[in-house]
């Protein structure tokens, strides 16, 4: 369960949105660690904006700000104190819960290297703006040869079939030129290069 932590002055709105994120899922506490701050700009003592500070430099949490407040130099405010979101009261609990999940929604995999850009949860290959979608086996062969400086032919057969006794030089070729023509098809032409005797690299 995700711990998010609620920093609000006012008691009825706190419980409000205790019972909102239990509700949903989450756990509602009273300070980090957290995944998430929902931090009240009002508070006693420290504005949420000196919090969001402390907060930052501790972790790498997002924070959204709740606010009364509707002034644009607030909102700027909040975001060059390292806000990640701003939400003006009142605000729709539908809109503040799929804030949070946007926030808490894990990272896609991209890995980078030769100017192309492997989205592994797309299962896409991109180059300058343009994009081809991939096979699982192509994502696996290109993954392979951006993560290493030179992949040999019997390496990634290995680790691309397990049943690699049945598998020749002749199916992996198959698979690499169609790797090839996708990337030609995005402007990423010569990108795969065959070291002659040893494999391919980038």
């Amino acid at each position: 369960m995700q711990r998010i932590w609620i920093e609000e002055d006012d008691e009825s709105i706190r419980e409000e949105l205790a019972a909102l994120l239990r509700s949903h899922g989450y756990e509602p506490v009273a300070g980090p660690p957290c995944a998430l701050a929902l931090l009240d700009v009002n508070l006693p003592g420290a504005d949420g904006f000196a919090l969001c500070r402390r907060l930052k430099r501790e972790a790498d949490v997002p924070v959204i700000f709740l606010t009364a407040r509707d002034a644009d130099a607030d909102e700027l405010n909040g975001f060059g104190a390292g806000g990640d979101d701003y939400i003006k009261k009142p605000y729709s609990p539908a809109v503040l819960l799929a804030r949070i999940a946007r926030l808490l929604r894990p990272e896609r995999r991209r890995i980078s290297a030769g100017g192309l850009t492997l989205d592994e949860d797309a299962f896409a290959v991109s180059f300058e703006g343009r994009s081809a979608s991939l096979t699982k086996t192509e994502q696996r062969i290109l993954r392979s040869l951006m993560q290493r400086p030179l992949c040999k032919k019997e390496e990634l057969i290995e680790e691309l079939w397990t049943d690699s006794c049945y598998v020749d030089e002749n199916t992996l070729y198959v698979h690499i030129n169609r790797l090839r023509e996708k990337l030609r098809s995005i402007g990423a032409e010569g990108r795969i290069r065959t070291v002659r005797g040893v494999g391919y690299k980038l």
